[in-house]
């Protein structure tokens, strides 16, 4: 056995080698110019852009300095006669000010309480418990169906039936609120259980947040979580009418505004290929000044400039749009720089909804993002061994130098957290090329969402590594005979037999 995986081992990497000493070394990507890229660097994160937060100045200035290299490399704008798609957004803010009484136990806001949506209210009404709130159709599984509800304010439990971890309590912070109103209630309070600090809690979800516009408010009750002693959940459930309460809530505040995607697209040179697309995205935001960036700053230095996050993964996408403008490719390329990532994945979440180019003829998404670098010997695959793409990363990387670093950090759970899972969750096959990294080490976390981050700090020469093997990897997969696709079991499989209609 041992001899025969020896056998496979040498065959595979012979045949690697061979496919790299096949690749053509006039290609535009083996000529780029470390000094342009830098160029780029120095323009995309510096202090001028103000962290390219969405919606602000400084995020639309780098926009319109993507649709113009786009539309100077001859690409065909995405939208009509238009580069940019429209991103409708709505910022939202917990109310400034809000109450929740419970028999003869208080709660404020931003003390033990964090009302995080809904109008502005009061209401004197009895507290009843209702488990965990949950309605669902398809197992008739309905936590008001013997219990009254109406005028009355609602407290639960946090999670969903079979599921109280991070996962469960954030699908339930999306839904529980219209079940709740639903049923007649006039405000919902989950009880906090989450294993991180309430603290940390209503810093991240009591500020200013900024999701998609689709046309109506989050919730129309109040509605977020409250803080109990271990003996709430009795006190409360010993009266089946429920206790004496009231409750108050100055509104949340809700701001719409918008920002913007910018695409292009270059036709492929196959006849039999063109009508299929891959997809290259790299997202352009970042995450602004001051207290917007979330982190550490100083008077002397308060702008997060995003170089490696992700400056980095944009330059990628211009290189590799103007080496592909110069030579293209067998099959049709989209790029799409997408706003909003760090704000929730909105910009792909909102093309993947209102995708330009039919989702079902776009066969692939190559994605760049990453936090940084602490290995510059190699490039990272989030999301390898999955659609089948790896001999192609390898290959490209091979012919820089460079080694492939396997889903690093799976703890962390990278691939679900860029732009490539909106496309995958639609079926799309799709992954993340990324910087080398060992792991979520001191070297990344110096420099991700810090300050920090700005261009002085750059390896031009790794960047320009980076740009020349993301492009080589794009172009050999878009050359490919077959079409890339998800592995028997993968999760996304799913999807992708519904897109495709293989079922």
């Amino acid at each position: 056995m041992k001899k025969i995986t020896f056998f496979l081992l040498l065959v595979i990497s012979s045949l690697t080698t061979a496919f790299a000493q096949e690749i053509d070394k006039t290609l535009p990507e083996f000529s780029f110019n470390e000094l342009e890229l830098a160029g780029q660097m120095h323009f995309l994160a510096s202090d001028y852009l103000e962290g390219r937060r969405t919606g602000n100045r400084g995020n639309e200035i780098a926009g319109q300095y993507i649709a113009a290299q786009l539309r100077a490399f001859g690409y065909a704008p995405i939208n009509g006669e238009s580069y940019l798609q429209p991103v409708p957004l709505m910022k939202t803010a917990a109310p400034k000010t809000g109450k929740l009484m419970v028999d003869d136990m208080s709660f404020t806001q931003m003390g033990d309480l964090l009302i995080m949506r809904g109008p502005e209210a009061t209401a004197d009404a009895s507290v009843v418990f209702a488990n965990y709130g949950w309605v669902d159709g398809e197992t008739d599984h309905n936590d008001y169906a013997d219990i009254d509800v109406k005028g009355k304010i609602v407290v639960t439990r946090a999670g969903i039936p079979g599921d109280v971890s991070q996962a469960g309590v954030f699908k339930g912070i999306r839904e529980k609120a219209k079940m709740a109103a639903d049923a007649g209630a006039v405000g919902i309070f989950e009880i906090y259980s989450l294993p991180f600090p309430w603290g940390a809690f209503k810093g991240y979800l009591g500020g200013e947040r900024m999701g998609l516009d689709n046309g109506a408010e989050s919730a129309t009750i109040p509605y977020g979580f409250v803080k109990v002693q271990d003996d709430f959940v009795d006190r409360l459930t010993k009266k089946k009418k429920g206790l004496k309460g009231s409750m108050a809530s100055s509104g949340m505040m809700v701001e719409r505004t918008s920002s913007f995607n910018v695409g292009g697209i270059l036709e492929g040179t196959d006849p039999d290929l063109k009508d299929e697309y891959m997809i290259v995205t790299a997202h352009f935001d970042h995450v602004g000044v001051g207290k917007q960036g979330g982190g550490a700053f100083t008077e002397q230095d308060s702008i997060f400039n995003g170089a490696r996050d992700n400056a980095f993964g944009t330059i990628s996408l211009l290189a590799s749009a103007r080496a592909f403008a110069e030579r293209p490719t067998r099959r049709s390329i989209i790029m799409l720089a997408v706003t909003g990532e760090e704000m929730g994945l909105l910009g792909s979440q909102w093309y993947a909804e209102h995708p330009l180019v039919p989702l079902e003829k776009t066969i692939f998404n190559f994605n760049t993002d990453g936090a940084g670098y602490d290995d510059i010997s190699g490039i990272s695959l989030i999301g390898a061994n999955r659609t089948g793409i790896d001999p192609q990363v390898a290959a490209a990387a091979e012919a820089f130098g460079k080694k492939v670093i396997e889903d690093p950090a799976p703890e962390q759970g990278l691939f679900d957290r860029s732009d490539n899972v909106s496309f995958a969750a639609k079926g799309v096959p799709a992954l993340s090329f990324s910087p080398g990294i060992t792991g979520f080490s001191d070297e990344l976390f110096k420099y991700y969402h810090q300050v920090t981050d700005n261009p002085e700090t750059i390896n031009m020469a790794y960047l320009k590594e980076y740009c020349q093997a993301f492009t080589l990897a794009a172009r050999l997969i878009a050359n490919r005979d077959t079409r890339p696709y998800w592995v028997d079991g993968d999760k996304y499989r799913e999807a992708g037999d519904k897109l495709y209609k293989k079922k």
